[in-house]
């Protein structure tokens, strides 16, 4: 059984020889074959150069194109600081939207148009499928609601917009859910099949403010990227321990929990069915203790979320992260069922 099989079969429900494993590599990936990050994040050819090295190296299950947030906040007309070595980000003094009534003005850009980073992402997906397509799972990425809202507005301003105008919220976040359907539907025609929903600024709201303002948009977006014919995979990063329960109703194939949020909750919280990933801390547990502790930290997480349990981090691997306790992940993963 191959990785793309695997995860699938897992997936729906039907037996496989392990656990999948689908731990997020950016840096990680880079380093492993030295490619400076800000090419990795801006040319195609060297994301899918590590990612694939990486994957063949400790026999990971998937290939994936994440690299920062600010892919398509880019190409709608957003300041971007590109540094070196380090994932490219928003520049918040200068942000998009500080004038909210540019919004009115905004167009969903086309993510094939030449040039542009989303074409660029987009082209990894292609190059995956001709290079592994049928091996690995192939998975793209879009950013959430309020975590594309804060790359446009700014983090503080959204925040503040969400008790001083919420019409204005409501109307941005719909501009984002067009926008990442949008660029969600060229990466599955690319050959992604799972989407990976990043929407980090959500844990930051508060239950309430959560299920008022950004839970429907999630859901459209979790629907939307469905009815295309993809997989799901919700990752919002922090703790999101009062949320958890609304995060299960949305739907998702996959849905990640940072560290901070115990798995036992998570379980708790959305029920026996709902597929867990995580959730080692990616620092304290992955990085810095030993390949005995890691496996022993998984071990955790699986007894917690029960057999519908998918190995990796709470989020990111960590760069420095020493080889032999990544292989710890991975083995675990390798050497149990569900």
């Amino acid at each position: 059984m191959n990785g793309r099989e695997r995860v699938l079969a897992f997936l729906d429900g039907e037996p496989t020889d392990c656990l999948p494993c689908l731990p997020i590599t950016m840096q990680f990936a880079a380093d492993r074959v030295g490619i400076p990050y800000k090419e990795y994040a801006t040319d195609h050819r060297a994301l899918v150069r590590g990612q694939m090295h990486v994957a063949e190296m400790f026999d990971l299950d998937y290939v994936n194109t994440m690299s920062d947030p600010a892919c398509e906040a880019a190409d709608l007309g957003a300041a971007v600081v590109f540094s070196p070595d380090a994932p490219p980000a928003l520049d918040e003094t200068n942000s998009l939207l500080e004038d909210k009534t540019r919004l009115a003005r905004l167009r969903v850009p086309d993510p094939w148009r030449p040039g542009s980073r989303m074409l660029n992402r987009v082209q990894a997906i292609a190059l995956y499928k001709e290079r592994v397509g049928g091996e690995k799972l192939i998975e793209g990425w879009i950013e959430g609601p309020i975590a594309q809202a804060a790359d446009l507005r700014g983090i503080n301003r959204v925040m503040l917009d969400l008790y001083d105008d919420p019409a204005f919220v409501r109307d941005l976040f719909d501009f984002v859910v067009e926008l990442e359907l949008a660029f969600a539907r060229a990466q599955i025609e690319a050959g992604a099949e799972m989407i990976g929903i990043g929407d980090a600024a959500a844990s930051l709201v508060g239950p309430a403010f959560y299920e008022e303002h950004v839970w429907a948009h999630e859901k459209r977006m979790v629907d939307g990227v469905r009815a295309m014919g993809a997989r799901v995979r919700l990752h919002i990063c922090g703790n999101t321990r009062r949320m958890l329960g609304a995060m299960g109703r949305l739907g998702c194939d996959v849905v990640d929990l940072d560290y901070l949020a115990p798995m036992a909750e998570g379980r708790a919280a959305m029920g026996p069915d709902q597929v867990l990933l995580g959730n080692i801390d990616p620092v304290s547990v992955l990085r810095d203790s030993t390949p005995a502790q890691v496996s022993d930290a998984v071990a955790a997480c699986h007894r917690a979320a029960g057999p519908r349990f998918i190995v990796g981090p709470g989020c990111e691997t960590p760069r420095d992260t020493p080889d032999e306790n990544f292989r710890a992940l991975v083995r675990y993963a390798k050497e149990h069922c569900a």
